[in-house]
């Protein structure tokens, strides 16, 4: 099978909030220095502690942000989904990465270097305001999860939790079934939980018939009361 090649109609297309900012000599100095990258299922896109030297957008896949705890556990931190931007906030704060990103499956990643961003923000206040924006949504974001992964209860957490894979990636053509399949890990990582407890309550779930589970494709059948427990926590 041929590898697809992207064409650079496609790539200014998926980043139009971004590229429509620039002016045309700020269009061909990205165009000189952009890359496409293509990332293999649970390869590895970026490590904490690396010095963070590209933007990069998801074109296409899946990436997991997260961050290794004690014990060789890890938290998902957040989750993205074509066309996002990512891996950016350390360059602006001066750090090295504090979270890694890995591929949930096969990804094309468009990536930019940070010095040239640094350049046309500088020079254009309207892509500066984007990424201000940009980085305020992701901190409202992060505070949400926060609340939600430290005061909600197993239930609530992990009820959140397919409701925001489902917000996120939305559902495939039964208009049910998560549009991402995630190990049993992956998803007590993403809900703060262990790996048991996360399987557990999956299969008090489905008992329930609030959803169903095929291997590990799940399927929202209540979501109404997935919301309210979600919601109660």
């Amino acid at each position: 099978m041929a590898k697809r090649v992207i064409k650079l109609s496609e790539i200014t297309a998926a980043i139009a909030d971004m590229w429509n900012l620039l002016t045309e000599d700020q269009r061909e100095l990205v165009t000189d220095y952009l890359e496409i990258k293509k990332y293999k299922k649970n390869q590895i896109i970026y490590q904490e502690g690396e010095k963070p030297n590209h933007l990069m957008c998801l074109l296409e896949g899946k990436v997991k942000i997260y961050r290794n705890g004690i014990g060789g556990r890890y938290q998902i931190m957040r989750v993205m989904k074509p066309v996002e931007y990512f891996a950016y906030r350390a360059y602006f704060a001066g750090e090295k990465f504090v979270t890694a990103a890995a591929a949930f499956e096969a990804s094309i990643v468009c990536t930019i270097p940070m010095d040239i961003i640094n350049q046309l923000v500088k020079d254009n206040n309207k892509l500066a305001m984007f990424f201000i924006k940009l980085l305020a949504i992701d901190l409202g974001v992060s505070d949400e999860r926060t609340v939600n992964l430290t005061q909600k209860h197993i239930r609530g957490r992990l009820a959140e939790s397919l409701l925001f894979l489902k917000e996120t990636y939305g559902l495939e053509e039964d208009g049910a079934t998560i549009s991402i399949f995630l190990s049993r890990e992956d998803l007590a990582n993403l809900s703060n939980m262990t790996t048991s407890n996360a399987i557990r309550t999956l299969s008090n779930f489905a008992s329930e018939r609030l959803i169903a589970i095929d291997g590990r494709k799940i399927k929202i059948i209540d979501e109404d009361n997935l919301r309210k427990i979600s919601r109660i926590g």
